[in-house]
């Protein structure tokens, strides 16, 4: 447990508008790395390891993308107790984002909605930065993010993400292809049939010739939206199996605003994150499962709260589950209550 209660913090963070309140904390885990104040926060990692994709996790709480996009704090979040860390989302060129105000927090549902739209310093500033963390050589997994740039056009995404996987290959534990976030123009489309095939198939061959090229194979997860019924599930999982990908990210924010509706912000553009999205991401994770069979790797992100929040992912069908937005919420120490959770469950069963 840190020696910082959150408790302290949230009020003066939450005093301040959401970006400028996560630009400061970003800020502040990056400087205080490596210092003697970084054990104000530090916690111990929960020992539950896994084997999944051929990577030894040493526990079963992760990061989830977005709250790293350019890879800045690897080492500083690490430091919170979690066995793997995702950063990103990337993309080939740096890029803005949306026009500001892009990230809204709804309080009374344990929520936010951003509009950012990839906001990122591009690839090369990005593996810099992955460059200089230490958090692989602490036996830790890292997951790196890719995506399109907003300007390419949709027809041309896969060249986007052909650029980023050549990038990223040698320096992460596994890739996540991101094809959900609600906030590049049709993005999601990729999610479709033949989009998806055509995606999956180029992703397949480009990483046969890095693995052969580094001698070393590195598994790719493709990061889904939960806003899917369950034929768009299993066509995903069929193209999944079909093209040799090693596992799936369920799930990305959502567009539905059926939980927040009346609430402040509520209306804004954007994907929602947050206690909303528990329920349809379990329930994507659930026919996922179901779709894939029982020894395809499933990562749960959405919707974490609490330690039982966690062990709800579990018992939907994810092998591991990541955090975000509860972090903001609850504070560092959900992601060593998660993982005791979750032990516990596995220990009890």
């Amino acid at each position: 447990m840190s020696l910082l209660p959150y408790a302290l913090a949230r009020p003066f963070l939450f005093g301040l508008d959401p970006e400028t309140a996560h630009e400061l904390t970003m800020q502040s885990l990056a400087r205080l790395h490596g210092t003697p104040l970084e054990w104000a926060y530090r916690a111990s990692m929960v020992d539950d390891p896994i084997e999944l994709a051929g990577l030894h996790f040493p526990n079963r709480v992760g990061l989830a993308a977005g709250l790293d996009k350019n890879a800045r704090c690897i080492d500083g979040l690490g430091s919170l107790g979690f066995g793997f860390v995702e950063v990103g989302t990337v993309t080939p060129l740096p890029q803005p984002g949306n026009p500001k105000p892009r990230l809204f927090r709804l309080p009374k549902a344990k929520a936010l909605i951003n509009r950012l739209g990839f906001n990122n310093d591009g690839l090369d500033a990005f593996i810099a930065n992955v460059r200089r963390s230490s958090f692989r050589e602490r036996s830790r997994i890292l997951g790196l993010n890719i995506g399109k740039n907003a300007a390419t056009p949709i027809e041309n995404a896969t060249s986007d993400y052909l650029l980023g996987l050549r990038g990223v290959y040698p320096h992460a534990d596994y890739v996540t292809v991101n094809i959900s976030s609600p906030n590049t123009s049709n993005l999601r489309s990729l999610q479709s049939d033949d989009a998806l095939d055509g995606l999956l198939g180029a992703i397949a061959h480009e990483r046969q010739a890095l693995a052969e090229q580094h001698v070393r194979r590195v598994p790719i997860f493709l990061k889904i939206a939960p806003d899917l019924d369950e034929a768009q599930i299993d066509v995903i999982a069929a193209a999944l199996q079909r093209h040799g990908m090693d596992g799936v990210v369920a799930t990305n924010t959502t567009i539905s605003r059926d939980a927040v509706q009346g609430l402040p912000h509520a209306k804004e553009t954007g994907g929602l994150s947050g206690a909303p999205v528990l329920a349809p991401s379990n329930r994507v994770i659930a026919q996922l499962r179901k779709a894939l069979g029982k020894g395809f790797p499933i990562i749960g992100v959405g919707g974490v709260m609490s330690g039982r929040d966690a062990v709800s992912k579990i018992e939907a069908g994810a092998d591991v589950i990541q955090i975000y937005t509860g972090l903001i919420y609850q504070g560092p120490n959900l992601v060593t209550e998660s993982a005791r959770a979750i032990k516990a469950l596995r220990t009890s069963t």
